[in-house]
């Protein structure tokens, strides 16, 4: 998984405090190991400003901002809605199932409806903090087949629009395609990494977790700890595809930080350096009347508690 946190009070000291988030100072996550080479890649990252665009032009990367995106204490994330949402309905937050404040959920754990207070930062087109939002629970987290957490918030979406200006970021229904220019914006860093989609895996192991039909990004994303729960938006559509969350570190074979692939005949592959997300599409079916996560709906394939 992608490292976030702590690694970030290191970036203090090797950056500058002004390119800290200022959400950094605490951290949740249990992915605090290796943090002194988190911030390290996080300042390789910085000085080399210009290696994340060599397969986008420049101008329609710049197209995609942060609108809708939020700063968790630990990653990522993105105010999404279903194309079924309505105004008046809680909005919703979502980041990767490693990233609640719950911890990682074991392999066959599903968080479903549990309370939650957490608070996000709601950050502008150009990167700003504009408020907070809250959740009121976790509607629906989980590390088995694929790794996201979705939050129910406090607030509509009306409500969001009229205080801050902020429009929620819609989820595609379909699949991605491969070969398509994308971005994932990363609300902690602030911070935005353009690529193309390179593949599909049919497993990624990492650890104890294995994903379901991952998407990998062509070379050009070097995302870093602290990008963890970044949406993945189609350049062209500007909707959600995926969510980042995670990365081959080290070249090692499927362990922590290290995913490995997997095909349909069991041979492994791993690709030090690429990074991956998993798709979104698959959490449509599940959003019901009122934005309420129900696992019985037609098409709903999300694993269940």
């Amino acid at each position: 998984m992608k490292k976030p946190l702590v690694g970030a009070i290191f970036a203090v000291l090797l950056l500058g405090a002004g390119t800290a988030p200022a959400a950094a100072a605490t951290s949740h996550d249990a992915t605090a190991p290796s943090t002194i080479k988190a911030a390290a890649a996080a300042a390789a990252a910085d000085a080399a400003s210009s290696g994340h665009t060599a397969l986008q032009p420049k101008v329609r990367a710049k197209a995609i901002g942060f609108a809708g995106t939020v700063a968790l204490s630990n990653c990522s994330g993105s105010v999404v809605r279903a194309p079924g949402s309505q105004p008046g309905d809680p909005a919703l937050v979502l980041s990767n199932g490693h990233c609640m404040e719950t911890g990682f959920p074991g392999p066959g754990e599903v968080v479903f409806n549990r309370s939650s207070t957490r608070s996000f930062t709601l950050l502008n087109a150009s990167g700003s903090g504009v408020g907070t939002v809250r959740a009121s629970k976790i509607a629906y987290g989980t590390m088995t087949d694929t790794d996201i957490s979705v939050y129910q918030l406090t607030s509509t979406y009306a409500q969001i629009e009229s205080k801050y200006g902020i429009k929620a970021l819609e989820l595609n229904t379909a699949h991605p395609v491969q070969g398509t220019a994308i971005t994932v914006v990363s609300g902690y860093w602030k911070r935005t990494y353009s690529c193309n989609v390179d593949g599909f895996v049919y497993r990624l192991k990492e650890g104890e977790w294995t994903w379901k039909d991952s998407v990998r990004y062509t070379s050009a994303c070097q995302t870093i700890g602290g990008t963890s729960g970044s949406p993945v938006i189609d350049n062209a559509t500007g909707k959600v595809v995926a969510v980042n969350n995670t990365g081959n570190e080290d070249g090692q074979k499927c362990t922590d930080n290290n995913p490995c692939e997997v095909d349909q005949n069991g041979q492994v592959t791993v690709r030090k350096g690429i990074n991956y997300a998993q798709e979104t599409y698959g959490i449509v079916p599940c959003i019901g009347t009122g934005n309420v996560f129900d696992l019985s709906r037609e098409g709903c394939a999300l694993p269940k508690p």
